[in-house]
C-alpha cells in the first residue's frame, strides 16, 4: 500500500473500533461489558488524534479517560456489592426518538462538511510533530506549575478519599459489663 491508501486504512480501522466500540457500549447487558467497550472507543478516539498529529491529545485521552475515568468505573461496578443480582434492561421507549436524533445530527455534520473552509498545508511546508507538547509541557512546568501541584493536590485527595469510602469497618464484638 502506497502513502495515502494506508493512511485511510488507519482511518477506518480506528473509525470502526470507535463505532464499535460505541455500539458495544449501547447494546450491552452487562455493565462490566459496556464499560470494556467504552474503553476500546476510547483507544479508537486517541488512535484518531494521533493520526490528526494531536499527540498531547492523544496522550491525555489515554491517561485520563482510559487510564482514569474507565478504571473508576470499573472500580465502582466491582466494589459495588452484588452487582451481578441486578438485572438492568434498556428499555425501548426512547429508539424512536434517538434515532431521529441521531438522523438529525448525521444530517448536521453532513451539511457543515460541505460547506467548511478546509484549510490544506502547503506543499513542502514541514510540520513538526512535537512543537505542541514541548510548549504545553514548558508552559506547565514554568508559567502554570503552582495550579498544576494543585491540581496534583485535588486529585490526591480525591484518590484517599474514595480508599477511605470503599473500605469496610469492622465492628468490634461488644464486651459485656456482666462478665
Amino acid at each position: 500500500m502506497q502513502g495515502p491508501d494506508l493512511s485511510v486504512a488507519a482511518f477506518l480501522l480506528l473509525s470502526a473500533l470507535t463505532l464499535g466500540g460505541g455500539g458495544g457500549v449501547i447494546f450491552s447487558g452487562n455493565i462490566v461489558y459496556s464499560a470494556l467497550s467504552l474503553m476500546v472507543s476510547f483507544l479508537g478516539v486517541a488512535g484518531l488524534y494521533v493520526m490528526l498529529e494531536a499527540d498531547f491529545v492523544a496522550g491525555v485521552q489515554v491517561l485520563v479517560y482510559v487510564g482514569g475515568v474507565l478504571v473508576l468505573t470499573l472500580f465502582a461496578v466491582m466494589l459495588t456489592h452484588r452487582i451481578e443480582d441486578i438485572k438492568v434492561s434498556n428499555r425501548g421507549v426512547g429508539k424512536l426518538p434517538g434515532l431521529a436524533a441521531a438522523l438529525a445530527m448525521f444530517a448536521g455534520l453532513i451539511a457543515a462538511l460541505e460547506v467548511a473552509p478546509w484549510k490544506l498545508p502547503a506543499e513542502g511546508v514541514a510540520h513538526e510533530a512535537f512543537a505542541s507538547t514541548q510548549s504545553i509541557g514548558n508552559a506547565l512546568l514554568g508559567r502554570y506549575v503552582l495550579p498544576f501541584e494543585v491540581a496534583s493536590i485535588v486529585l490526591l485527595s480525591v484518590l484517599v478519599g474514595a480508599v477511605v469510602l470503599s473500605r469496610k469497618e469492622v465492628a468490634e464484638p461488644r464486651v459485656s459489663d456482666d462478665a
